[in-house]
C-alpha cells in the first residue's frame, strides 16, 4: 500500500520534470507535477487510502525542508542584509495584496457553507 501511493507522489513529480524541461522551463518540475496531482485528485474526487499514507510518512520529515533556508541565511546573511530594503519592501507589497484576498475568499466560504446549510 505505501509502495503503490509513494509510486504515484514520484510519478507526478517525474512527470513534472519531464514537462519542465520538455515544455515549461520557467516553473519546477515539482511544482508541475504537483499541480498536475490535485487536477488529477480533483478529477478522482478525493485521495486513496495508498496515497494519504505515503503522504503521512514524508510529513514526518517536513522540518527537515526548512534546514537549507536557515543554513542560507546563516551563509550568506551579509548579501541579505544588503537588500532588506528590498525584500522587506516585497513582503510588505505580498502582504498587503494577499491578507484583504484571504479575507474576501474567507467570506465567499462562509456565504456559501451558509447557503448548503440552509438549502
Amino acid at each position: 500500500m505505501l509502495l503503490r501511493g509513494m509510486t504515484w507522489l514520484v510519478f507526478f513529480q517525474l512527470l513534472g520534470t519531464g514537462l519542465n524541461v520538455l515544455l515549461l522551463p520557467f516553473l519546477p518540475g515539482p511544482i508541475i507535477g504537483m499541480l498536475l496531482m490535485v487536477v488529477y485528485l480533483s478529477l478522482r474526487g478525493g485521495v486513496s487510502e495508498s496515497i494519504s499514507l505515503a503522504a503521512s510518512g514524508l510529513l514526518t520529515y517536513l522540518p527537515l525542508i526548512l534546514v537549507p533556508p536557515a543554513v542560507g541565511i546563516m551563509a550568506y546573511g551579509s548579501e541579505i542584509l544588503a537588500d532588506a530594503t528590498a525584500i522587506l519592501l516585497t513582503l510588505g507589497a505580498s502582504l498587503a495584496l494577499s491578507l484583504p484576498f484571504c479575507g474576501w475568499l474567507m467570506q465567499k466560504m462562509i456565504e456559501r457553507q451558509d447557503r448548503r446549510a440552509g438549502q
